[in-house]
């Protein structure tokens, strides 16, 4: 069976290196026709498009030129095309063009939601015994607290966590937590009352959730919906010495309300996402004390893109056998979704 023609197309050029390793290179090399040493940055000059032409598997990732209407004619021979990100969609203008022809694809959201996920667990367990504001004290105060004067709300043991989204990284963080003596609650309206069950934990309302959380982590994706989802009124749900956790998009949280409600010291903030991002710099997020900032780092970092660069191979190496892919996307309700 002669291997499929593919073309990697992701943008800057080295990510591909970074994505993958020489045993994922050698994987893809096995499985399909295909220059790794070649890289489509764009999709518009005579080279890149002849390469487009000729591909059978577009094997995609960040920042990958978007096949628009121009390049229809150069997509006759497309049939798969395999994402090192989390919607393979995003490198298609018009997906629903891609999916009436039967073209089918893979993304890789499962491999990245690991270590989002892993974060997450990290911060909620720190922020459990607020680890991260007692520190601030520590070095501002330069001496022992009494820790057995600590409220009953502080630690780990029977303690309330709510997950906001039932997302890949939400049901990842949901299963990470299974092994610790918390109570966690989650709240996904696009979920049945059955299919919450089946995850374990206790589904409720978001506003109850908010209310009886010591440690509320997001996992929603940002929609017409959720943008600005957690509100002041929302916020001032929180317990005393709470805290929020924002691995999702900085969007789904209304930034001045946010601001607002740190700045009383009430809560605290776990935010590796903000709107914008990084905040402005005038910003009270980079100077308040209950809040920790990370550069948007819970994905996939350094050896961490090796996982995506190996899901990839593994779907490649599926579509060449004429297996179905492990972690297929339906491109005609990405399109859906992308109108709606």
């Amino acid at each position: 069976m002669a291997r499929p023609r593919a073309v990697l197309a992701m943008n800057p050029r080295r990510l591909a290196r970074s994505l993958f390793d020489d045993d994922a290179l050698a994987r893809l090399r096995r499985a399909a026709d295909l220059d790794t040493d070649h890289v489509l940055t764009e999709l518009d000059s005579p080279a890149s498009r002849a390469a487009l032409a000729g591909a059978e598997i577009l094997v995609a990732g960040w920042n990958a030129p978007v096949v628009r209407a121009a390049h229809l004619p150069h997509t006759s021979r497309l049939r798969a095309v395999v994402y090192a990100g989390g919607v393979a969609a995003t490198c298609l203008e018009d997906p629903a063009v891609f999916a009436a022809r039967g073209v089918v694809a893979a993304n890789a959201r499962a491999a990245n939601s690991v270590p989002v996920a892993e974060y997450a667990l990290a911060m909620i367990l720190l922020a459990g015994k607020r680890a991260l504001t007692a520190g601030h004290r520590y070095r501002a105060g330069r001496r022992l607290p009494d820790l057995l004067t600590a409220p009953p709300g502080h630690g780990n043991y029977r303690q309330t966590v709510g997950v906001v989204g039932a997302s890949t990284v939400g049901r990842a963080v949901l299963r990470l937590l299974r092994p610790f003596d918390l109570d966690v609650l989650l709240h996904d309206p696009t979920l049945t009352a059955a299919e919450a069950t089946a995850l374990g934990d206790r589904p409720v309302a978001l506003d109850v959730l908010m209310a009886e959380s010591r440690v509320v982590s997001l996992h929603q994706p940002l929609t017409p919906r959720t943008k600005g989802q957690i509100d002041a009124g929302r916020l001032a749900l929180m317990p005393d010495g709470a805290t929020l956790v924002n691995t999702a998009r900085g969007a789904v949280v209304d930034r001045e309300a946010l601001v607002a409600e740190l700045r009383t010291g009430r809560i605290d903030a776990v935010l590796d996402v903000t709107d914008p991002e990084p905040p402005a710099a005038g910003s009270e997020l980079w100077t308040l004390d209950n809040v920790v900032l990370t550069p948007h780092l819970a994905g996939s970092l350094g050896g961490e893109l090796h996982r995506i660069g190996d899901a990839v191979a593994d779907e490649v190496e599926r579509y060449a056998a004429r297996r179905p892919f492990a972690h297929p996307e339906d491109l005609a309700a990405s399109a859906a979704a992308r109108v709606g």
